[in-house]
C-alpha cells in the first residue's frame, strides 16, 4: 500500500482490493452517483479498482484512496486519469468521497495535492476536469483549485462542462 500524497488532514495511497467495501459505500450510493448512469454493482467496484491499479503501472497515477488521518478513516477516492474529452486525451482529476464528509472541504483538499503533484512531479502542462452541467458541487471544487470553464461537450449522451489548469 504505497502513499503517494500527504496533506494536512489527509493522505493518498494507492487503492487496493481490500478497500471494496469502503469503496463500495460510494460508488454503489446512488445520491453520490446521481451524475453517472447509475450506482456500481459490486463488480464494477472492483473494476474500478483494478482499472486504477492498472493505471498505476501504465501512468504512474489514478484515482488514489483518500484517508482522513484522524483515524486513519477511508474517505474517498481522488486522483488523476487518462480521459476523453472529445479527441483529446488528457490528465483529468476526479474524486468521490463519502456522502458524510462533504462540504468539509476534503474533497478540495485532495484535489488541490492531486493538481500540484500533476504539475510538479508528473509534469503535466495542463490538468483537466469535467462533469456534467447539472453537477455544480465538482465544478465548485475545480473551480476553488483554479480551473476555468474549457468546453461544453458530450459524452455518454450527457452535456458535460469540462474545466482546465494550466501549469504556471
Amino acid at each position: 500500500m504505497k502513499k503517494v500524497i500527504e496533506t494536512e488532514r489527509l493522505y493518498l495511497r494507492e487503492l487496493i482490493k481490500e478497500d471494496i467495501k469502503e469503496l463500495a459505500k460510494i460508488l454503489s450510493d446512488p445520491e453520490s452517483m446521481q451524475y453517472y448512469a447509475g450506482p456500481f454493482k459490486q463488480e464494477k467496484v472492483e473494476k474500478w479498482i483494478q482499472w486504477n491499479i492498472d493505471n498505476y503501472k501504465k501512468y504512474n497515477h489514478g484515482l488514489w484512496a483518500v484517508i482522513l488521518k484522524d483515524g486513519e478513516t477511508f474517505l474517498g477516492d481522488c486522483g488523476i486519469t487518462m480521459q476523453a474529452i472529445e479527441n483529446e486525451r488528457v490528465p483529468e482529476i476526479g474524486f468521490h468521497i463519502l456522502k458524510k464528509y462533504w462540504n468539509q472541504g476534503y474533497a478540495t483538499e485532495a484535489a488541490i495535492a492531486c493538481r500540484d503533484y500533476a504539475f510538479n512531479v508528473l509534469n503535466y502542462p495542463k490538468l483537466f476536469s469535467y462533469t456534467t452541467l447539472e453537477n455544480r458541487s465538482s465544478q465548485k471544487v475545480a473551480e476553488k483549485i483554479g480551473m476555468q470553464p474549457y468546453k461544453i461537450f458530450e459524452k455518454n449522451g450527457e452535456k458535460q462542462i469540462a474545466q482546465v489548469i494550466f501549469n504556471k
